[in-house]
Order: structure tokens, then C-alpha cells, then sequence
């Protein structure tokens, strides 16, 4: 894959929220429920969220930068940075770099010849399958890369309080196979996660992933803010006038709120950790805004009250 820097857009120096943000526009625009005519946007989608899985992870993202994994999120062969080049022979410019034969002798200038033994073994340790199914021409990436199984789409409604919540949720991928998947903290509506080895199997190498997009489905009373929540909460105006103890709805049930006198409509409160989980294990907070609730009936010491106030103003 490319440098997922590239693939999303972003400086290396970006934020995690400018890399979150590129990842979701590039998401939405390629995903493949709307663009069922461009057999290309599949692969810029998966591309978009193989680059996300890499540098959207903090330790991920490190372990890139400092080059210990490749743009795959595969470790990195190291310990052979020296190697100028192999069957370089003695005296030919390879910078004193050691050179491998497949008879499994090593040294300088040792060349390439000799019989099978141990060196097929050596360079299939170092480079992986590609090399044991013949892979040292230009072709046989391509070839193990066609043996992979097709990624599949799905997507997954959630409740908030499904999200709050971490529930495991039953799911039926499009190749009739049913898994639980439990929902991850952070998540937010529209991102995509893939599950990997859940797509169409192949007839020879791995099978292909799955790519659920999880959709947060609207709340009659709170609506989210990354991992916070907003929400409106009825005030009587007596509590309002002389401050009192109300009733504020969680995703896990209501809690008591202590409110100042003299508060207007309008006014928010912040009840910290009330709100959805984030990556970090942490919670975001219940953003509780006031709306200050009038008497159902006429009251006539309050109208009195309000025409006394109005004569006032009119002095």
C-alpha cells in the first residue's frame, strides 16, 4: 500500500483530529454503497481504511514513523540494512556488505553458487511465502496479492446506548456467515472498521476482510458530540428563580443536578464522564442545557407578579 500519510491526504506533522477528518471524507466519498458504478472506488475505499487503521492508532502511527512497521501495518525486516546487494562477489563494490549463497555458506564475496540446502530457507525466512512459491520475479507479489479473497461491505445500526454501553451485537456478514461483534469504544457514526479474514473466502491464500460501517441511529433526547452528549432538561420556575435539585436523564439512568438560583434558559451544565467511552478507556461528558418550564395553569399571585414587573419597566 501507499504512505498512508498520502493515501489520506495529511502532512505527517498532522493532528489526530485533521487525520480523523481526512479519513471521513475520503470514507463517505468512495464508500461502496455510493459509487456502485466505479469498480475502482472499493479499492480507494479499503485503501482509505487500511491507511486510517495505521496512522489513526497513536501507537501504530509511532511504530510507522519510526519505520518498524511497513504502510501494511507488517513488521519490518531488520538487522540486514548492511546488505549491499547479494552474489556481489569479492572486490565488487558492495561496501564490505555480506552476500548469502544458496548452499547456506556466507562471507564476503561468497557468491550465488552451489547446491539447494539451507539457502532457500535463509531467503524464505527473510522475504516470507512469496519467495518459497517462487516469488524473487517482478510477477509473484502480484500473484499472491490476486490469490487473496474479495473484501465484503456491511454495515451495523447502533443505539447510543448500545455505544455507551459496549454491547456485543449479533451480526450477518454478505457471506451468510453470523458473528458477534462488540461495538469499540470511540467509535463514531459513519467510520469503518475492518474485520479482518471475515470477507469471500479463496480458493488458495487468505480469505478477503470485511468492512463494517457502523451507523448511529438518532435519539429522541441526546445527540452526540464526539464522546460527549448534549441534551435539554426542564426547569420548573420556581427552581429556576430560587435554585433547586432536578432531574437529569443519562444514558444509564437519571441523576439528581443541583442547580443555582437566578438560572436563565439556556444555561448549560457539564456532568463529567455521563457520556460515551473514548479509545483511551475514558468518557466523554453529559452537556445538560436548561429550559425553563412555566406554570400548566394560570397562577395569580405570578401574573400579579409579572404586571407589577412590567408597570415597573414602563416607569
Amino acid at each position: 500500500m501507499r504512505n498512508p500519510y498520502d493515501v489520506l491526504g495529511v502532512p505527517k506533522n498532522a493532528s489526530e483530529a485533521d487525520i480523523k477528518k481526512a479519513y471521513r471524507k475520503l470514507a463517505k466519498a468512495h464508500h461502496p454503497d455510493r459509487n456502485k458504478d466505479d469498480a475502482k472506488a472499493k479499492d480507494r475505499f479499503a485503501e482509505a481504511n487500511s491507511a486510517y487503521e495505521i496512522i489513526g492508532d497513536a501507537d501504530k502511527r509511532k511504530q510507522f514513523d519510526r519505520g518498524e512497521i511497513d504502510a501494511d501495518g507488517k513488521p519490518r525486516a531488520t538487522g540486514f540494512e548492511g546488505f549491499g546487494g547479494f552474489g556481489g562477489g569479492r572486490g565488487g563494490g558492495g561496501g564490505g556488505a555480506y552476500d548469502f549463497d544458496f548452499s547456506g555458506r556466507s562471507g564476503r564475496g561468497g557468491g550465488m553458487g552451489g547446491g539447494g540446502g539451507m539457502g532457500e530457507d535463509i531467503f524464505s525466512h527473510i522475504f516470507g511465502e512469496a519467495f518459497r512459491a517462487g516469488g524473487a520475479g517482478p510477477g509473484a507479489g502480484q500473484q499472491r496479492q490476486a490469490a487473496r479473497g474479495e473484501d465484503v461491505a456491511a454495515e451495523l445500526s447502533v443505539t447510543l446506548e448500545q455505544v455507551g454501553g459496549e454491547e456485543k451485537l449479533r451480526l450477518v456478514l454478505p457471506t451468510g456467515r453470523e458473528v458477534d461483534v462488540v461495538i469499540p469504544k470511540g467509535v463514531v457514526d459513519g467510520q469503518t472498521i475492518r474485520l479482518r479474514g471475515l470477507g469471500q473466502p479463496a480458493m488458495r491464500g487468505e480469505p478477503g476482510d470485511a468492512l463494517l460501517t457502523i451507523r448511529v441511529l438518532p435519539h429522541p433526547r441526546f445527540k452526540p458530540e464526539g464522546a460527549d452528549l448534549r441534551v435539554s432538561v426542564d426547569v420548573p420556575l420556581e427552581d429556576a428563580i430560587l435554585g433547586g435539585t432536578i432531574r437529569v436523564p443519562t444514558l444509564t439512568g437519571a441523576v439528581e443536578m443541583k442547580i443555582p438560583a437566578m438560572t436563565s434558559s439556556g444555561r448549560t451544565f457539564r456532568l463529567r464522564g455521563k457520556g460515551l467511552p473514548r479509545k483511551d478507556g475514558s468518557r466523554g461528558d453529559l452537556l445538560a442545557t436548561s429550559a425553563i418550564v412555566l406554570p400548566p395553569a394560570d397562577e395569580a399571585a405570578l401574573t400579579e407578579f409579572a404586571k407589577t414587573r412590567r408597570a415597573a419597566k414602563a416607569v
